[in-house]
């Protein structure tokens, strides 16, 4: 079989989320319904579910060396997704790994809090991501709230003002970014993405829908799979966009969990 053939090899690096919504299960279901080949390194073993967060174990240091060691020395990683990273150890070591192993893309989602309001990393870690992971990535896709923590400023309440976020952005070092408006008000959910220095906004219909558990890590890992697929990073955003504004609608569909429910990663195949 020629190489060309092979779908894109993705590696995750992420927590755990035994109920199967978001972290490592959103971006393994994510990476197989775009096309993807999925591989995993987990950094933190969580207890939750669609009500919350119980319990968080961060795995060694040591540990989590040995699983990227693992799958870089065995499988050419395509893109990487990183999700949540509990604290500098954790951070450095991905650091090493990826500048080593130079994999073609890296998405950056700066998890920091989940969708039931839980925190997921304290101010050390969130000041790790911040530092040592931002200006390794090709794209970052902060949240309103977290894009506010990693500036040190409130999250913005309209357009004007979330797009004024951006250069501040940009001088974190990213390459890429997709900075998403979900928690503004209105009938659009709108993102704004600043692409090789051109901004351009992507918009769609606000989905009414509790159904959030996972959503950030999902459109993350969407780029992810998307981005050695499509020609340009801004195309891979936009199809992106779109994967997840489908999986909202139908998340319904799941009938998962008492609280926040997940989006339908196969929508599209079930």
């Amino acid at each position: 079989m020629n190489h060309t053939t092979y779908p894109p090899h993705l590696l995750s690096i992420a927590g755990t989320d035994p109920s199967g919504g978001a972290g490592q299960m959103a971006d393994v279901k994510t990476f197989s319904a775009l096309g993807a080949y999925s591989t995993s390194v987990i950094t933190a073993v969580l207890a939750q579910n669609t009500q919350g967060v119980q319990k968080i174990h961060a795995l060694p240091g040591d540990m989590i060396k040995a699983q990227l060691e693992s799958v870089f020395e065995d499988i050419s990683i395509d893109a990487v997704k990183i999700g949540m990273i509990a604290d500098r150890e954790t951070a450095l070591i991905v650091k090493q790994a990826l500048d080593y192993y130079q994999p073609r893309f890296v998405v950056l989602d700066p998890v920091m809090v989940a969708k039931s309001g839980d925190m997921l990393v304290d101010q050390a870690g969130l000041e790790a991501v911040r530092d040592i992971l931002v200006p390794l990535a090709d794209v970052i896709t902060p949240n309103l709230p977290e894009a506010a923590a990693l500036l040190g400023t409130t999250p913005p309440h309209d357009k004007q003002a979330m797009a004024a976020m951006l250069p501040a952005l940009k001088q974190l070092g990213p390459a890429n970014i997709l900075l998403k408006g979900g928690h503004l008000q209105g009938a659009e959910s709108p993102d704004v993405m600043l692409v090789e220095g051109k901004i351009e906004w992507l918009s769609a219909p606000r989905v009414e829908t509790p159904n959030l558990h996972g959503s950030g890590c999902t459109l993350a890992s969407a780029i992810a799979a998307l981005l050695p697929q499509r020609a340009t990073t801004g195309e891979a955003m936009r199809d992106a966009k779109a994967f997840m504004t489908e999986a909202l609608l139908a998340s319904a569909r799941l009938g998962v969990g008492k609280g926040k429910g997940p989006a339908h990663h196969f929508w599209s195949w079930w």
